[in-house]
């Protein structure tokens, strides 16, 4: 018997969020720079998000996933 894929989850982008975007999260009220906007599977979980938004600091400092990419702001 085979094994279901892992569960996909499909995020709309604004049509203006693009690599090199300064974006502003109300949801976490955090601002950055996205570094990669694509499909990406999370190693833990599995699952695949179509897509993913990462976005790091301005200044630098440690990427993170955007959890909600359909609310961002322009930063």
């Amino acid at each position: 018997m085979s094994r279901p894929g892992p569960e996909r989850r499909r995020h709309s982008v604004p049509g203006w969020v693009t690599e090199g975007t300064a974006i502003t999260d109300p949801i976490e009220g955090r601002s950055g720079i996205v570094q990669f906007i694509g499909e990406w599977q999370d190693p833990a979980s599995r699952v695949v998000m179509t897509n993913a938004v990462f976005a790091r600091p301005a200044g630098g400092g440690k990427e993170r996933i955007v959890k909600d990419p359909s609310s961002l702001e322009p930063g």
